[in-house]
């Protein structure tokens, strides 16, 4: 997994690594028990400061997606589905709605939306449990 900094970016560098990490996830680029690069390594190969990655790393370790083994490094969580399927249901509603209204304020259209989601989400790996959404 390579990752890539945009120094020109409004998003500060640990936003980046940390949207990367989870993209990646999502796609399945890195899946449990896959190691993630030493903080020095990554800070070195990526020319910023090593506290930056640290934030990044414990961003994702709070958020269920790394796990730290001491002396051993950070890994890829495993799936960990800790809130109930109406609570993960609404976290989702709201990124939803941000997400669609971002799209109205762009000029789409429904069906434009409908489509563009169909074609990124091809992209992803998705689990294989069908819950109903209600």
């Amino acid at each position: 997994m390579q990752f890539q900094i945009n120094p020109a970016s409004r998003l500060p560098i640990y936003e980046q690594l940390v949207r990367q990490v989870r993209e990646a996830i999502a796609r399945g680029d890195l899946k449990p028990d896959d190691r993630l690069p030493p903080v020095r390594n990554l800070s070195r190969d990526l020319v910023i400061n090593p506290n930056t990655v640290a934030r990044a790393y414990s961003e994702l370790a709070r958020d269920g997606l790394l796990s730290n083994r001491p002396g051993r490094g950070v890994f890829v969580a495993g799936v960990k589905p800790e809130l109930t399927p109406e609570a993960r249901q609404q976290r989702l509603f709201e990124f939803l709605d941000k997400f669609l209204t971002e799209g109205v304020h762009l000029g789409f259209s429904k069906d434009e939306v409908t489509r563009l989601v169909s074609v990124r989400a091809r992209q992803f790996q998705w689990n294989s449990k069908k819950e109903r959404v209600s």
